[in-house]
């Protein structure tokens, strides 16, 4: 069972510079409009662990890459790499845990649209020890 949604995103050459889609309301994965916000992530860096109790995200990578690691007790670890080679969208249900690791120099960054606005009290947070999952060191 897959914790999560991986879905191939278009690509759309244009000269002076492509266009990436991302999410349309009639894609499978979009419930609701909440926010986007965008994350840096520096080459090497690890932001773990995460959970949402209510939010559903929806990943993208435009620039650089990541690496993905989502775990959720029972079904154990999944991993995806997405980026401007991979570019792919993920989507993940509230309950997953997650971290990701910048692997792009001199960093990545990630887009979440979000289906509710970002609360607090409805996020979860460990230190990167408290779930054991090995992260390469990236060169």
């Amino acid at each position: 069972m897959e914790l999560i949604q991986k879905t191939n995103l278009k690509k759309i050459y244009q000269p002076n510079g492509d266009i990436l889609h991302a999410l349309k309301s009639t894609d499978d994965g979009f419930k609701r409009f909440g926010e986007v916000y965008f994350s840096k992530i520096n080459h090497g860096s690890i932001k773990a662990w995460k959970r949402h109790l209510k939010m559903t995200l929806n990943l993208v990578c435009p620039i650089g890459k990541v690496k993905f690691v989502f775990y959720k007790e029972k079904l154990g670890f999944e991993t995806a790499i997405i980026g401007e080679e991979i570019y792919q969208r993920l989507t993940v249900p509230p309950g997953i845990w997650f971290g990701f690791q910048g692997m792009s120099s001199p960093f990545s960054l990630v887009m979440n649209l979000a289906d509710i606005v970002h609360d607090p009290k409805e996020i979860e947070r460990l230190s990167i020890e408290c779930i054991s999952f090995p992260m390469e060191k990236v060169s």
